[in-house]
């Protein structure tokens, strides 16, 4: 905290730090998305956006923004004050958490929820494989934890710490939906893996596999373009003289009309 916040007034760095702070608290809340009235009641997001860029693009926070709906492209389905904040490093966020709790994580007890946790690691991996992170929730249907683009479709990710890995309602009611075009999605757990219909269970370690796709253009040599150029410019020539002839020739006809009009006329005198 002491380092980002080094160079900024007094004013800043305590909203820095109270932002940072909350955090872990945040991303243990129900629905885990950064509520601003946490900061100090009636905050709206539009009065500390700054505070909240300055940590994404210092490394230390990862947002992770609301879509609309879960349809191609997510960025224009994006609700920017709506988000969930992870850390950039999980290191960072279970330091937070306090030694009582490292030290349940590290006996691997089964009672404290790990759902935060899992969920920030997950965003790390995905972030640092290329994706913009998204969720998706709606009062209707449920809330999918992280929603990407990957090859090309929309592939909702849900992120589970607990042994009822296979209960997803939202994911379910989202995949019935023919609107969304939404052809597989991924669980993420403690447990093997298994298909399921167009749903795929992998281990939680396994995201390190999950990497965004880049779609490669097509390599055009220049002597393909030059010859592509040549012949474009050649067919214009040709088609440019077509045209002049064409236009040529009815030249010639009108005056030649205009000339046996003025021979009439004549003939017409005797």
């Amino acid at each position: 905290k002491k380092d980002f916040t080094r160079y900024e007034t007094d004013d800043k760095k305590l909203l820095l730090t109270k932002i940072y702070d909350l955090i872990p608290a945040e991303l243990n809340s129900s629905n885990k998305r950064f509520n601003f009235s946490d900061i100090k009641k009636g905050l709206r997001y539009e009065r500390s956006e700054n505070s909240f860029i300055w940590l994404t693009s210092a490394g230390v926070a990862l947002p992770t923004y609301n879509v609309s709906a879960p349809t191609l492209p997510l960025l224009l389905n994006e609700k920017s004050s709506l988000f969930k904040l992870f850390l950039s490093d999980i290191g960072m966020l279970t330091s937070l958490y306090g030694r009582a709790t490292k030290l349940q994580l590290l006996s691997n007890n089964e009672d404290i929820n790990n759902g935060a946790l899992y969920e920030n690691v997950i965003a790390q991996e995905l972030k640092a494989h290329g994706f913009k992170l998204y969720y998706y929730n709606s009062k209707k249907f449920g809330e999918i934890d992280f929603v990407i683009e990957y090859n090309g479709k929309v592939l909702p990710i849900e992120v589970k710490s607990g042994k009822s890995y296979q209960r997803h309602s939202a994911l379910n009611n989202i995949m019935e939906i023919s609107n969304y075009s939404i052809q597989e999605a991924f669980i993420l757990s403690n447990y093997n893996i298994k298909v399921k219909n167009n749903l795929i269970y992998y281990p939680i370690y396994m995201i390190m596999f999950i990497t965004a796709d880049y779609v490669d253009l097509p390599i055009i040599e220049l002597d393909d373009l030059s010859k592509k150029a040549a012949k474009f410019t050649e067919s214009a020539i040709d088609k440019t003289k077509e045209f002049a002839g064409t236009a040529e020739l009815k030249l010639k006809k009108r005056n030649l009309e205009t000339d046996l009009e003025e021979v009439y006329a004549k003939l017409g005198k005797y």
